[in-house]
């Protein structure tokens, strides 16, 4: 396939979706989720033959837990899209409308971004997630997944890209990558794609912001933290520890570094799950398995000194029953999600009432933490007049009178 030319015939669709009203997206919304539930056999046999590929290549645990497709997380991707359908259009808010002098009115709104290239890891989910919520908020997408998802990946598209035609989409409101050598051709298209999100390692990210002028938003590494202060509740401590570690240990929300004070030290690493294997010294190590960093520290600023220093401003959490201890963790530490007394595994799209999301944001500039449709909006100004030149202001013929607008 000839990638630069797709993403010129995507560019040219962005314009065609992100003008479709919110009956229309919706609608295409509702196709796609009643399609993918009407293929799920094929799916299912698609992600059979990857899994099986992937066992063959004595693929982890916790890498084959996020290839695996089945029903479970067929019923969450749909119910997803329709809890997506449920949420406010992100598209055409005013965000500020004001006056300037009479009949001249400024109005800041909301718009698509325009082309959206998502590059991701073997989760066969996170393209469902992806395409529906580019659709929602009026981006086309080009998706690169990992090679190891390669059948499942084009069922999948197949199924959502056909469905999405159908209710009315533009041709190429999504486009599937399935070479490596795409992403080369891709990360060229400055002029034709807006924004890349890329999902993968931190090497990997690295690549792309230092080959492609196109904006890229996202995370390297997901090296999340806990910091058990002194007084905190330990069987409460214990509980939140192993969910995060645990719950789903490949996600970039799991626990990597456990933080502990000195003084309940010993006696809360004794009573750690033996399901968890602990190490000492890789402070800034992303396991993405059942292995957890543990370190003794001080006090309350040597544990937001060492995630600071070693984090990777994703997500970090204290367990303490000091309600300032809690609160001047929050304000220094300088993550995208800072938590008190609960998991770190929560740090996702879905579970913040999203809609899902495309990827966890680290960065600081347009979107931060997990970003869902309002990540994927920019704005625009509109300034509609009645003959009004500057001239007139500069030489003090006219002048301004600002005033906001309800």
């Amino acid at each position: 396939m000839d990638y630069v030319k797709q993403a010129q015939l995507t560019k040219k669709d962005s314009s065609w979706l992100s003008a479709l009203d919110t009956k229309a997206r919706n609608n295409a919304l509702m196709k796609i989720a009643e399609a993918l539930e009407s293929s799920k056999d094929a799916i299912f046999k698609a992600n059979k033959e990857d899994l099986d590929n992937a066992v063959k290549a004595e693929t982890t645990a916790p890498i084959l837990a996020r290839l695996k497709f089945d029903e479970s997380k067929l019923s969450s991707c749909v119910q997803g899209i329709r809890d997506l359908i449920g949420l406010e259009d992100p598209l055409n808010k005013i965000l500020l409308k004001r006056q300037l002098d009479e009949n001249l009115v400024l109005t800041k709104i909301t718009c698509a971004i325009g082309v959206i290239g998502v590059i991701f890891e073997s989760r066969p989910d996170a393209l469902v997630q992806i395409s529906s919520l580019c659709v929602k908020s009026g981006n086309c997408a080009i998706l690169k997944g990992g090679s190891e998802a390669a059948h499942t990946n084009r069922i999948l598209f197949d199924t959502i890209h056909k469905a999405g035609v159908e209710a009315g989409l533009p041709e190429h409101f999504l486009t599937l990558v399935e070479d490596r050598a795409g992403i080369a051709e891709l990360l060229g298209c400055h002029d034709y794609i807006d924004l890349i999100i890329p999902r993968g390692s931190n090497e990997f990210v690295q690549y792309i912001m230092a080959n492609s002028k196109i904006p890229v938003m996202g995370h390297a590494d997901g090296i999340c933290h806990i910091y058990v202060a002194e007084d905190a509740d330990i069987d409460m401590a214990l509980k939140i520890i192993e969910d995060s570690k645990t719950q789903y240990a490949a996600a970039c929300n799991a626990v990597e570094t456990l933080l502990v004070n000195e003084k309940i030290y010993d006696n809360l690493v004794s009573r750690i799950t033996d399901k968890i294997e602990l190490r000492e010294g890789d402070f800034n190590k992303e396991y993405l398995d059942w292995i957890m960093t543990v370190k003794k520290v001080s006090d309350l600023q040597e544990a937001i000194k060492s995630i600071n220093a070693n984090g990777s401003h994703h997500t970090d959490c204290i367990i303490t029953t000091d309600a300032a201890k809690a609160d001047e963790f929050m304000r220094y530490v300088d993550s995208a999600g800072v938590y008190w007394n609960c998991s770190t595994r929560f740090a996702d799209g879905f579970r913040y009432g999203f809609g899902a999301e495309v990827g966890i944001s680290t960065g600081k500039l347009h979107a931060r933490g997990p970003v869902g449709l309002d990540g994927l909006v920019t704005y625009k100004y509109k300034l509609a007049g009645n003959g009004q030149i500057v001239g007139d202001y500069a030489s003090g013929k006219k002048s301004f009178h600002f005033k906001d607008i309800d």
